[in-house]
């Protein structure tokens, strides 16, 4: 994204920005509203929108050091993501308009995000059906999965030079069983604005 000048989350902790450009959007970004009612989570990606639409570029910096407080058990995590995947839906929704004055990666980049959970979500149920209703595993299914997210992992790991990063893989089941099902309730109440983590 960085190459194309449009990273399109500068993450609250890990961002920086000019005043002079914080200053211009600074009304707007504090008056934020989605379905008519104040929404204070997910500042960050809204502010990276907000940056967008004004013309500026954002940028990751690779050798930039940062750092942040993050959950170290299961619920808050889950809290963490359930904001994310509100935020995700919301200012995705608002920043589509973006879309066509960018790059065309940046629109199949966009699009792969928020459609990669869905086609993964419909592959694990079918799965599922399968071996309800035939008594049959799903091997090509399994497979499948398996496969995409070992290239994922694999593609990570050589444009990063580690190894590790292959070790991604073993979210895949976390990605399954708690995230899609979360994620799918984020959608079902995108209105709620509670921060959830205090």
């Amino acid at each position: 994204q960085t190459r194309f000048g449009a990273v399109m989350c500068c993450c609250g902790p890990c961002a920086m920005y000019r005043r002079s450009a914080l200053l211009l959007l600074l009304e707007q970004y504090e008056t934020q509203f989605f379905r008519g009612k104040p929404s204070d989570f997910g500042e960050d990606r809204h502010l990276t929108i907000l940056m967008l639409k004004a013309g500026f570029r954002t940028e990751y910096v690779p050798d930039a050091i940062a750092a942040t407080v993050v959950p170290d058990t299961l619920l808050p995590y889950l809290r963490q993501q359930l904001r994310w995947a509100r935020s995700t839906y919301r200012d995705t929704l608002l920043g589509l308009h973006l879309l066509p004055g960018l790059d065309r990666y940046l629109t199949l980049d966009v699009v792969g995000q928020n459609l990669g959970p869905l086609l993964l979500a419909i592959s694990s149920i079918a799965a599922l059906a399968q071996l309800a209703l035939t008594g049959t595993v799903p091997w090509w299914t399994g497979l499948t999965i398996v496969a995409m997210t070992l290239i994922r992992c694999s593609v990570a790991a050589l444009r990063a030079g580690e190894l590790r990063f292959i070790g991604f893989s073993l979210h895949t089941p976390i990605n399954i069983f708690l995230l899609l099902p979360m994620k799918a309730y984020a959608l079902c109440t995108l209105s709620n604005s509670d921060w959830l983590s205090r």
